[in-house]
């Protein structure tokens, strides 16, 4: 019977790299694996093809021997392929390893770090801020909930005076383990569920599960300058840890609140400022709002409807260092509703001063007709 094509085999462009051959590999492995499919002969037979496959085109040089010559590459050492199942699983130990679960080397680490102290989880947390206190920092109470060691059982579940004994179904592994054919196959223990340890006297306070909640209150120094994304971290405030082991830290997320007036860009902030069209023309000294006062900012003469004044350092600090931001104002030209008579004449006269054509009286951009 004539070989077939070990690209056709894996299913894989003659092009592939070794990427694509080696997840082509893995799951023609998974599909046709003896545990998955016991009794089956076919199975079995192109399960030892496509370890076959894997092996020459998984290999550089072996691929481009393939590449030239065929199968004819390897006639004279009895071809490429396996005679043996238990040959592939010695093999190509490290792809077996990865999908089911790394053999009793994983095992055996599982079951170190369940008795050894770990380290607590870190918190985040996220809080609100004014873009007032951004300017001046503050220091704020946050509360939140979380977990740590019973005090009682010092995190071993089991009531003071008592042991926690090793699961003797599992032998503290955590996972009890079947042979099926060529392969054995892992699962969670049912007497322990994967602890690996069995507590015949619980902890009264914490049910022997080894973790109570805890309430917690801090203070939190916020630095100006902050924006919304700015996390600080609270060194050893996260979860508490396990076995002795040290706490998580707590990262707090800032979010600062939309202002009604300002729009914030880096540390400069940006409004909107409606100057009448006398002082537009004239140029003035008008009094605006900041964040926490008030300031006078100069609307240069002959200043254009969008165009921009700038108040130097009433913005927002900045986080790493001693600069402020500025406030830059968007001008807006006001127009009265109505104009007073004297106002109107005025104009009129300056209107024919320049030469220029007015609306007649009691009409126009400014009047109203009765």
């Amino acid at each position: 019977m004539a070989q077939r094509d070990y690209y056709e085999i894996l299913g894989v462009p003659r092009e592939a790299d070794q990427d694509a051959i080696k997840k082509a590999y893995r799951k023609l492995a998974m599909q046709l694996h003896p545990d998955k499919n016991p009794g089956n002969k076919e199975a079995e037979e192109k399960f030892k093809e496509a370890a076959g496959a894997y092996e020459v085109l998984s290999d550089p040089q072996k691929r481009a021997q393939y590449d030239r010559f065929g199968h004819e590459a390897f006639s004279g050492r009895g071809g490429a392929g396996f005679q043996d199942v238990d040959d592939i699983f010695a093999h190509f130990g490290d792809i077996f390893g990865d999908f089911f679960g790394g053999g009793m080397g994983g095992q055996q680490r599982q079951r170190r770090s369940r008795n050894e102290p770990r380290r607590g989880s870190d918190l985040r947390y996220v809080t609100e801020v004014t873009l007032k206190e951004v300017i001046t920092g503050l220091e704020k109470e946050i509360e939140f909930d979380t977990d740590k060691n019973c005090d009682d059982c010092k995190g071993t579940g089991a009531e003071k005076g008592s042991q926690v004994s090793q699961c003797q179904m599992c032998g503290g592994s955590g996972q009890v383990v079947r042979s099926q054919g060529f392969f054995a196959m892992a699962s969670t223990c049912p007497s322990c569920h994967g602890q690996g340890t069995v507590i015949k006297n619980p902890c009264k306070s914490c049910k022997g599960k080894g973790r109570v909640s805890e309430h917690r209150k801090i203070r939190l120094n916020i630095p100006a300058g902050v924006d919304t994304g700015t996390r600080l971290r609270v060194a050893t405030e996260g979860e508490g840890g396990y076995m002795g082991g040290p706490p998580g830290d707590l990262f707090v997320e800032i979010r600062v609140k939309p202002h009604n007036h300002f729009e914030r860009r880096g540390d400069d902030l940006f409004a909107e400022l409606s100057v009448p069209y006398v002082q537009m023309l004239l140029g003035a000294e008008i009094e605006v709002p900041t964040v926490t006062a008030k300031a006078t900012v100069e609307v240069p003469k002959g200043a254009h409807d969008g165009d921009n004044v700038k108040l130097s350092g009433e913005g927002l600090p900045s986080l790493r260092g001693n600069r402020r931001g500025d406030i830059y104002f968007r001008v807006n030209v006001q127009f009265p509703e109505k104009l007073h008579k004297d106002e109107e004449k005025l104009l009129r006269e300056i209107a024919k001063a320049r030469g220029l054509k007015v609306a007649p009286e009691g009409g126009g951009l400014f009047g109203r007709k009765k």
